[in-house]
């Protein structure tokens, strides 16, 4: 009895059971590997669809209006990027043109040579000054005796006292009227000086001047 008590005691400790312990231990370590690795992977996934979703997002973003300029800053231009290209007044004149390219001394700085451009069409000219640091084109002075171009909102000569009125009216602007001419200035004192003349005969428009200022 002795024997089998003590045979019994061992039992536990025999190779075949502990081959199972271990069998056992091993499975479960394994299991909580996986299930690790399984949720690491799973997070993975999720934060690429997060990206993903970010990427598409960045590429439907809108893209940016562009700088609008007020009328009295150029009755020519109302885009910014547009009025640095000489190419976008070559394309509003009707007519045939010419274009002379003057230097001229910056008026800051003396060792800096700026650029006057004259667009000549007809009896009507345009004059734009291009700082060499700056890279713009700025108007600063228009005569307009003819139909070969046409302001913003489509105001040029020819046209009648009345609409040329209605079209100001969409404008930010002072006008002044007499009976030989209708002048838009600004509505407050700041910023740069400019005005547009619109000269008046027989009731329509016979000549436009703009006179801008350039510092």
């Amino acid at each position: 009895m002795f024997q089998f008590f003590h045979n019994s005691l061992r039992c536990p400790f025999r190779p075949s059971v502990r081959l199972f312990l271990l069998l056992f231990l091993f499975s479960s370590f394994s299991g909580a590997c996986s299930t690790e690795t399984a949720d690491q992977e799973a997070a993975l996934e999720e934060r690429a669809v997060e990206v993903k979703v970010d990427t598409l997002k960045a590429k439907r973003a809108p893209a940016k209006s562009p700088v609008q300029i007020d009328f009295l800053g150029n009755p020519f231009m109302a885009d910014y990027n547009q009025s640095r290209k000489l190419d976008a007044y070559f394309a509003k004149i009707n007519s045939d043109f010419t274009v002379d390219a003057e230097p001229i001394q910056n008026i800051h700085k003396a060792d800096i040579t700026d650029t006057i451009y004259i667009i000549r069409f007809g009896t009507s000219m345009i004059e734009l000054y291009a700082p060499t640091q700056t890279g713009d084109l700025l108007l600063q002075v228009a005569d307009i005796q003819g139909n070969g171009i046409s302001l913003r909102n489509n105001m040029k000569v020819g046209m009648s006292q009345p609409e040329l009125m209605n079209k100001l009216k969409t404008f930010d602007v002072r006008i002044l009227q007499t009976n030989a001419e209708i002048v838009a200035t600004s509505t407050t004192t700041d910023g740069a000086p400019a005005a547009i003349r619109f000269l008046l005969k027989n009731g329509k428009v016979s000549r436009i001047r703009y006179e801008g200022y350039v510092d």
